[in-house]
């Protein structure tokens, strides 16, 4: 438990506030007694909370004396509010309690899984922060905490929101792009122009689709799509949207062609760290989410980093929350085992009982497969504990390796060797690890971490190295709690700490490329082509 904290706001702040409080309710909207309080009393859902006294709900209770705050020392953290109905959303003022955000985010959304950006904050200073002229419409409303201003964590004495409830603010859409035009066309990618819309408020963005999906959200009137199929025709168009989620009707579509390129192209899906014992029923559950992300991405085979089920994985958890998601995709998939799946009993019962053959190919839980021009390795890395001590798996890794005839070659798993995740970097996975990159092995996947992260090519110690391994963290696939990363490594590319995804690999004959896929089926890293060794 720790001691009361002093609140640091001193009494002519009240004063203040006063006066704020009846400017804001006249400067929010343009019509001085529309707006009202829309948070009183209203559902919060937070990432964390630091004990049962310090619930979300007690930031929307209209008190003063209650507060709701998060798990101390971890960044970011968050809290959402559910105003029961799409409203506008004109004012946001936030009574900090001396464990305030330095810098954060204002969100809203429409469905509470896909949020727009309001307002970003960097110089917090806690007490009072009344946030006017919103000018946003939408149901859900999340204030992101990315950088504490004090060692504990984020709490709020009072969380509230004006507006219309019901309202749909501004109605007037964007004007429809024009001119969508294709410029550098290769193989893989296109790359898209139009000229942009205007509106009466301001165009907040434009959704791209392609084939009549949607690919993307992006702020300006440019946008390059990749991992595309060569010699592929394929159509385009283009929709403006503004501030309050109002939309254009989609331009005229643009047929492209790419270029002649690499043979043996197929894409991949792969995900660590999968099922929560929830299904679709409930709209907080992930892996039903994910799944399909894989759908979108259209995979020839699914790759899984370990523990795919959760928390148990015994054989009903796997029948009634995996096989409900990510189980239709049973027929193409090369699993691998994690820790979780240790913990049924007996150990990896549920696992073996669930995927057959198919997880034990050759009688182990380790095993490989061929794709193209490419070599697979699926890896027992619970098997490892010793770590530092020769196995059987590492004996028939090495053969295993010395055998293989295709130019490229991954490797998959669920510990790795190298994160900057909470689990760190993990020494009993040295020996697994050294094999594969001694071998030069291309790429190596993992899970175990709930994070993502992309290392640029590295060598056995974790240097970069073009001659090295590239390794990716991928462990968003559904389980909804994610893991905070600490200094990241001199090989690190890229970290993504705050939402879930699946990662979409397009290999060649002679090469690969990867990007990570969000819930809306965004691209939200995309990593170089990388040749084989």
């Amino acid at each position: 438990m720790f001691p009361l904290r002093k609140l640091k706001v001193p009494m002519v702040s009240f004063v203040v506030l006063a006066i704020a409080t009846t400017v804001g309710l006249q400067s929010s909207s343009g019509a001085t007694t529309a707006d009202v309080l829309l948070s009183r009393n209203a559902l919060t859902i937070t990432s964390s909370i630091e004990d049962s006294n310090f619930l979300g709900k007690y930031a929307v209770d209209g008190s003063t004396t209650t507060r709701w705050a998060s798990a101390e020392g971890i960044d970011p953290q968050w809290i959402r509010v559910d105003l029961g109905q799409p409203s506008a959303v004109n004012r946001l003022k936030l009574n900090w309690e001396v464990a305030y955000a330095k810098s954060y985010r204002i969100e809203i959304s429409d469905d509470g899984a896909n949020f727009r950006t309001l307002k970003t904050i960097t110089t917090g200073d806690g007490g009072i922060d009344d946030h006017t002229g919103l000018a946003a419409n939408g149901r859900y409303v999340r204030v992101v905490g990315t950088q504490r201003g004090t060692p504990y964590g984020y709490s709020l004495w009072e969380m509230e929101i004006f507006g219309v409830s019901g309202s749909t603010g501004d109605t007037q859409a964007p004007t429809v792009p024009t001119n969508l035009t294709a410029g550098t066309v290769t193989s893989t990618t296109v790359a898209l122009n139009w000229t942009a819309s205007t509106d009466n408020v301001g165009v907040s963005g434009y959704d791209v689709f392609r084939n009549g999906v949607f690919v993307a959200s992006v702020a300006e009137n440019t946008f390059t799509d990749t991992a595309l199929t060569p010699q592929t025709a394929y159509s385009y168009t283009v929709l403006a949207k503004d501030p309050n989620n109002n939309k254009s009707a989609q331009s005229a579509p643009l047929s492209v062609t790419t270029a002649s390129g690499p043979t043996g192209v197929f894409v991949l899906a792969a995900a660590g760290d999968i099922a929560d014992q929830c299904t679709a029923s409930s709209s907080s559950c992930v892996h039903p989410k994910t799944a399909r992300v894989v759908d979108f991405i259209k995979p020839v085979n699914v790759i899984t980093m370990g523990d795919n089920q959760y928390d148990d994985a015994h054989y009903s958890d796997f029948t009634s929350y995996f096989n409900t998601s990510w189980g239709r995709f049973k027929s193409i998939m090369k699993p691998s085992v994690g820790n979780h799946e240790t913990y049924s009993s007996p150990a990896y019962d549920g696992y073996h009982r669930y995927f057959g053959d198919i997880a034990r190919p050759n009688g182990k839980r380790y095993y490989s497969w061929e794709r193209g021009n490419w070599h697979f390795i699926a890896l027992d890395s619970t098997e490892d504990s010793p770590g530092l001590v020769e196995s059987a798996q590492h004996t028939w890794l090495k053969a295993d390796l010395a055998a293989n005839t295709k130019k490229c070659v991954a490797a998959y798993y669920h510990h790795p060797r190298y994160s900057s995740g909470s689990h760190g970097d993990n020494p009993k996975m040295a020996t697994l690890w050294n094999i594969l990159v001694d071998n030069n092995v291309d790429l190596v996947l993992n899970g175990h971490d709930h994070h993502y992260e992309r290392f640029v090519a590295q060598d056995k110690y974790g240097n970069p190295n073009a001659a090295g391994t590239t390794q990716i963290i991928g462990g968003m696939g559904g389980t909804d709690n994610f893991y905070p990363v600490h200094a990241e490594h001199e090989a690190t590319a890229k970290t993504i700490t705050d939402t879930h995804g699946v990662l979409k690999l397009t290999m060649t004959d002679n090469s690969f490329t990867s990007q990570l896929i969000g819930l809306n089926n965004t691209v939200l890293d995309s990593s170089p082509t990388t040749t084989c060794h």
